[in-house]
């Protein structure tokens, strides 16, 4: 008959008492192996992240549309008629005529009485700004 140990001792006939060498506690004083609840943590920085990208897409979506707007303004402008060249920093009066064609001009909305469009103001890097 064998002899009998206690059942706190751990003892393994390959390798004879092993309980300083194994990854987990084996004593009754240890603390209990719970397995961590690995799950709501997921959900959770899920939840995070997804609110993170949509941040960053809506903020990049209203960059794009305030770019586009910007493109639009220009083209329109460009695409106008002015026989004089534009002076960085001068305000400038977009109408339309009675044929319907686009023009540029330095004369005031409250000037004449013209359909007028919009005020613009050139910038150093040749972009039209809406005032």
């Amino acid at each position: 008959m064998k002899s009998k140990r206690p059942d706190n001792v751990v003892y393994s006939d390959e390798e004879g008492f092993n309980a300083s060498i194994l990854p987990y506690a084996t004593n009754v004083g240890a603390p209990a192996i719970r397995m961590d609840d690995v799950v709501s943590w997921k959900s959770r920085g899920i939840s995070n992240v997804n609110k993170e990208f949509e941040n960053k897409f809506n903020e990049l979506k209203k960059q794009y549309q305030n770019l586009m707007e910007e493109y639009e303004w220009n083209e329109l402008i460009y695409n106008s008629k002015f026989s004089f060249e534009p002076v960085v920093g001068e305000i400038y009066h977009l109408y339309r005529d009675a044929a319907g064609v686009n023009f540029l001009s330095l004369i005031g909305p409250q000037e004449w009485n013209k359909e007028h469009i919009g005020t613009f103001k050139l910038n150093s890097d040749k972009k039209w700004i809406v005032l």
